[in-house]
């Protein structure tokens, strides 16, 4: 091979280890420049009234409780008031007029245990002027007027609080939430980030030290140079008195909701990212 053969073969070679270097040298800068950035980690608190009177129940659960009632009176009868109280007595009066009020409401408004009860005791309970008990009305003013504020409505449901930021965040009706500091326990941060958000003036209580779900989400473009969105843990707490009073100012309104009223407000991935932390009743 010639000396002339052999340095044009060289200077290929050369050229081709170059190009080679230069193209692995671009490959590992993009490697490092396009790493993805990490979330932001964040706390969530689902804030709940719990029900303070028991749920309506179904046509089915009346039924149902009526004929149990019904059950337990006969095999009860007759009972011995001539025992318990002086024939002829004034609490025996009061007991008969009771009783009768009693298998009126078990059997119905027009029975009547004995024919006999029929011509004077019976007579006593039209004409005593006593009024029945009433219960008291299951729905409150805030119901009738449609306030959301209010923990005082929708007493047989479960209420959770719902707080609305501003229109530029990703999510404008959401939980509150707040960011733990670097070395703080995550239910301790939920607490603080509560009381930040909305305010001292509420009992509550954070339930447990561990979350009840993750909620993951990504920040819409380049909202933030260093995190590409958040990682919400969820934590599950009560309130016992108060009421929110907003201290951020980027909390323009909140809202103590049931769990379709909530599908409502919030936005869809939003909702099945949370609903399944929420109560059906």
């Amino acid at each position: 091979m010639s000396t002339s053969s052999l340095l044009t073969r060289c200077q290929r070679e050369l050229h081709h280890n170059i190009g080679f270097a230069h193209g692995l040298a671009k490959r590992g800068l993009a490697t490092v420049t396009e790493a993805p950035k990490p979330h932001r980690l964040a706390v969530g608190i689902l804030l709940n009234r719990a029900p303070i009177i028991t749920r309506t129940p179904t046509k089915f659960e009346r039924e149902f409780y009526g004929y149990q009632q019904r059950i337990q009176r006969a095999l009860h009868n007759p009972f011995p008031s001539e025992f318990y109280f002086k024939q002829g007595s004034l609490l025996e009066a009061q007991f008969n007029q009771d009783e009768i009020r009693r298998e009126r409401k078990a059997f119905g408004k027009d029975f009547v245990k004995d024919a006999e009860d029929k011509s004077s005791l019976l007579l006593n309970v039209e004409t005593s002027g006593e009024e029945e008990e009433k219960p008291m009305p299951r729905l409150t003013p805030a119901d009738e007027k449609g306030d959301v504020r209010k923990l005082e409505r929708s007493g047989s449901r479960n209420l959770y609080l719902l707080v609305k930021g501003s229109s530029k965040d990703k999510y404008e009706w959401r939980f509150p939430k707040g960011y733990a500091e670097t070395g703080e326990p995550l239910h301790e941060a939920a607490k603080r980030d509560l009381h930040a958000e909305c305010g001292p003036n509420m009992n509550t209580w954070i339930v447990g030290r561990r979350p009840i779900g993750l909620f993951e989400y990504n920040y819409e473009g380049q909202a933030d140079p260093q995190f590409s969105g958040e990682k919400v843990f969820f934590f599950k707490a009560h309130i016992f008195a108060g009421q929110v009073h907003a201290v951020e100012k980027s909390i323009n309104d909140f809202a103590w909701l049931t769990k379709e009223e909530i599908e409502s407000r919030v936005a869809k991935e939003y909702w099945l990212g949370t609903r399944d932390m929420l109560s059906d009743f």
